[in-house]
C-alpha cells in the first residue's frame, strides 16, 4: 500500500472550503431556530461513544462501525447517527425530566463505507426527537417540523413519503407465518426498492391467488389519505389495521397543520434502521433522488438503556442540501473593504466597527502609498465582484469613497 500524500485525505471524507462552511452553518442555524420556534431545546453530546451501549444500540451494522480502543482497552465507536446518543442521554442525565422532551442536535456523524464514488463516510445531521409521547399527535408534529425545518434550510419543493413499520409487520406475518427470515427479506426488497426481487420472494411462497393479488396491490399503495381505506382492505392483521388506524389519525393531524399536500402515503416504506417501530417517513427533494431527511417511531429504543419511554423524531441531512438544492443558497455577503493610512487608522477602525454593529463583514487594510489602494475595478476577479463595498481613509487622496 503506497503512503499517501501530504495533500490527500481518507477516502469517504471532504474539505469544507469557507463558501461552503458559510452555507452549512446558515443551514444549520436557521433549522435549529426553526425547532427553538417548536419548544426543541438542542443538546450536545460526544463523538466518541463505548461500542457495548450506543454502538450496539444505533443499529448501524457492525461493517459501518468506525471502532477503535482506548487506552484501557475499552471498544469505543466514532457516532454512526444521533437518535441513540440522544437515547443514552434521555434515560441517564435527564431521567427526572418531566416528559414528553423536546430536544434537537446539529452534529456530524461517522459510517464506514466501501471506497466507491459519491459516497461519504463523514457527513451532518440536524434534527429531533420528541421523547415520551406516542400518540398519532406527536407523530405528525415531527412529520409537520421537518417540512417546516426542510422550508427553513432553503428546500423549496419536496415531498415527504410516511408509511407503518407495523403495518408491513403485520401484513408479512400473514401472508408468511412462523417465518421470520422471509418477513426480513421481503422488507429488505422494499427497502432496497428492488420490486423484481420482491415478487420473486413472493412467488417462493405457498400463497392463494388472493393474497397474491393483495400483495402486487401493497406495491402501488401511494397516495393520499384514500390508501388507508385502500390499505384496511389488504389484511385482516390485526397489528397490520391498528398501524393503518393510527396512519390516518397521523394525516387527520398533518390537515389540521395545512401540510398535507407536502406529504404522500407510501406503505412500502421502510425505514433504513430496525429500531424503527411505528410511522416512518422520508423526505425528497426535486433535485435529488435521495433522501434530504428521514424519522419515525421508535418505541423500544430507550429500552436498551433502562428506561421505556416512546419517542419518535427525525434528522435533516444537512450536507446533501448543501450540495444539491438550489434553494439553500445563503445569500452569501461579499465582504466590505476598509482602507486606512497609519494617520487615519481610527477612523477607519471605528467605520469598520459601525458597519460591522449593522451586520456587515468587513475587512480591514493598512496602506502606505497609492499604489497599495484597492479601487472598485481591481476588486473584479473571476467575473465577480470581491468585495461589496470600499471605503478609504487616507491622508494623501483628498475624496474618500
Amino acid at each position: 500500500m503506497s503512503k499517501p500524500k501530504g495533500f490527500e485525505k481518507p477516502i469517504g471524507f471532504r474539505d469544507y472550503l469557507p463558501h461552503a462552511v458559510s452555507k452549512l452553518r446558515k443551514i444549520e442555524n436557521d433549522v435549529l431556530n426553526c425547532m427553538n420556534q417548536w419548544g426543541y431545546s438542542q443538546i450536545m453530546t460526544p463523538t466518541l461513544e463505548y461500542y457495548d451501549t450506543v454502538g450496539v444500540a444505533s443499529s448501524t451494522s457492525d461493517q459501518k462501525l468506525y471502532k477503535l480502543l482506548n487506552n484501557r482497552g475499552q471498544a469505543l465507536v466514532l457516532r454512526s447517527e444521533m437518535t441513540a446518543p440522544v437515547a443514552r442521554v434521555v434515560s441517564s442525565l435527564l431521567k427526572d425530566e418531566p416528559l414528553p422532551l423536546r430536544l434537537s442536535y446539529h452534529a456530524n456523524v461517522f459510517r464506514a463505507i466501501e471506497e466507491e464514488a459519491g459516497r461519504e463516510a463523514e457527513f451532518y445531521q440536524t434534527g429531533v426527537e420528541l421523547v415520551g409521547d406516542d400518540s398519532p399527535e406527536a407523530d405528525a408534529e415531527v412529520v409537520a417540523l421537518a417540512i417546516e425545518s426542510l422550508k427553513a434550510a432553503g428546500v423549496q419543493t419536496f415531498k415527504i413519503a410516511m408509511g407503518h413499520v407495523g403495518f408491513l409487520n403485520g401484513l408479512f406475518q400473514e401472508v408468511a407465518p412462523g417465518l421470520p427470515e422471509v418477513q426480513e427479506d421481503l422488507k429488505s426488497h422494499l427497502l432496497d426498492r428492488d420490486y423484481v426481487a420482491f415478487r420473486d420472494a413472493l412467488g417462493r411462497l405457498d400463497l392463494t391467488e388472493s393474497q397474491k393479488e393483495e400483495m402486487d396491490a401493497l406495491l402501488r399503495l401511494r397516495g393520499g389519505k384514500e390508501i388507508c381505506g385502500q390499505a384496511l382492505g389488504l389484511s385482516r392483521h390485526p397489528l397490520a389495521r391498528a398501524s393503518i388506524e393510527h396512519l390516518c389519525k397521523v394525516w387527520e393531524v398533518l390537515e389540521a397543520y395545512g401540510v398535507s399536500r407536502h406529504v404522500l402515503i407510501d406503505l412500502t416504506m421502510v425505514g433504513d434502521f430496525t429500531y424503527y417501530t411505528g410511522m416512518t417517513f422520508e423526505g425528497y427533494a426535486a433535485e435529488l433522488g435521495f433522501p434530504v431527511c428521514s424519522g419515525g417511531r421508535y418505541d423500544n429504543l430507550l429500552q436498551q438503556f433502562g428506561r421505556s419511554v416512546p419517542s419518535t423524531g427525525f434528522s435533516l441531512k444537512t450536507n446533501r442540501i448543501l450540495d444539491g438544492v438550489r434553494g439553500a443558497e445563503n445569500g452569501y455577503e461579499l465582504p466590505t473593504l476598509v482602507q486606512y493610512d497609519a494617520q487615519q487608522r481610527r477612523e477607519g477602525l471605528q467605520e469598520s466597527a459601525r458597519l460591522r454593529t449593522e451586520g456587515h463583514v468587513v475587512i480591514t487594510k493598512l496602506v502606505s502609498n497609492p499604489g497599495e489602494l484597492t479601487t472598485a475595478d481591481s476588486g473584479i476577479e473571476a467575473g465577480g465582484k470581491r468585495y461589496r463595498d470600499i471605503y478609504t481613509f487616507v491622508s494623501f487622496v483628498k475624496e474618500r469613497s
